[in-house]
């Protein structure tokens, strides 16, 4: 039975090869991985002269033909695994014996070097031929394709038996069909820069490597900043021919204060004011008092350093209201004094 369709499964396998030898070139290794495949082939065994079907030693096996089919899986683009089962009808070495059936069961892993069309073999095989025993496989073989999925394989290996130690030899010619789509290649991943303070410049080219989030960078992450100009005035108002401060206006002198405190690079001169009552030089000497006064207050109430400031009486000379009446009058009795500052400030996003 087995040797008819052994004949035919050849003959089909031998005919479709001559018929497809406009061979494609073999598929990309990485395109069949993660695929399955299924074929069928035929078996052509040449058994140990050891093995008997009786006691007399002419009742050995000669050789045996069969079919069979496998299924696979391409694990890496050099690797597959393969399950496969093949039946036969065995030939006795000389006629009048026992010509029993056989079967073999094999388990093998099949190794690309080339990624291509040659593979070696290794495996495992239950090898049933009168009892069922363990051997082990070793082979090589080569696939010819005619498609992306499809082709025809040849391939022989040389099988030991451990418990009987027999030593047979099989060839099979074959046909598999590769199933399912490819593994899909895993994108590259893009590893952005590290830009550790969030301002844009990444870490390898920033000068600057903490400036605030709120903040605007250069081009090499520092800390933008525009100059804004800072002023404070200080006045204070005196009554008629007197040098003493009123209390309303100790918030205004503590208000200058702290304001020369955060800023201990600016110095501050006091301008002393009088009306237009009274004679020139008397004026003078009262609009220095009133200067001296205020300086007086900024050093020993408020702590400022006596080098910082300067007091300048100017008397009548500049009059902020010229008009002759009591409250012209009370507006130009005043110390005057304005400080500016360029500060640089961060630039905001």
């Amino acid at each position: 039975m087995f040797k008819f369709q052994f004949k035919c499964a050849a003959t089909l396998l031998v005919s479709s090869f001559c018929t497809l030898t406009f061979a494609i070139e073999p598929p990309k290794a990485e395109d069949l991985v993660s695929k399955m495949y299924g074929g069928i082939h035929g078996l052509y065994i040449q058994t140990d002269n050891d093995r008997l079907t009786t006691t007399d030693p002419a009742s050995y096996m000669d050789y045996g033909t069969g079919i069979g089919g496998e299924i696979g899986y391409r694990w890496l683009p050099s690797t597959e695994f393969r399950l496969s089962y093949s039946r036969f009808d065995l030939n006795a070495a000389k006629s009048g014996f026992q010509e029993p059936n056989g079967a073999t069961t094999s388990v093998d892993v099949l190794f690309f070097p080339s990624e291509q069309n040659f593979y070696l073999l290794a495996g495992i095989n239950n090898l049933d031929i009168v009892n069922s025993q363990t051997s082990s496989n070793l082979g090589a073989g080569y696939r010819h394709y005619f498609s992306e999925r499809a082709a025809l394989y040849f391939e022989s290996k040389y099988n030991y038996q451990f418990s009987e130690r027999y030593d047979d030899l099989s060839s099979q010619l074959g046909f598999v069909y590769f199933f399912g789509e490819s593994a899909k290649p895993a994108k590259p991943k893009v590893i952005a820069p590290l830009d550790t303070d969030k301002d844009g410049v990444i870490d390898t080219k920033d000068k600057c490597p903490r400036t605030p989030m709120i903040d605007k960078v250069d081009i090499n992450g520092c800390t933008l900043f525009e100059g804004q100009s800072i002023s404070k005035q200080l006045l204070v108002n005196f009554d008629h021919n007197k040098t003493e401060i009123k209390p309303e206006f100790d918030d205004e002198i503590a208000t200058m204060a702290r304001f020369l405190k955060a800023n201990p690079s600016l110095t501050l001169t006091i301008e002393g004011h009088t009306s237009s009552l009274g004679s020139k030089q008397y004026n003078q000497t009262l609009s220095q008092e009133r200067a001296n006064e205020v300086v007086k207050v900024l050093i020993s109430t408020h702590g400022i350093s006596s080098n910082r400031l300067s007091a300048v009486g100017f008397g009548e000379e500049r009059l902020i209201n010229p008009e002759n009446s009591a409250m012209a009058h009370a507006q130009n009795r005043r110390i005057m004094a304005t400080v500016e500052l360029v500060k640089k400030v961060p630039v905001k996003r």
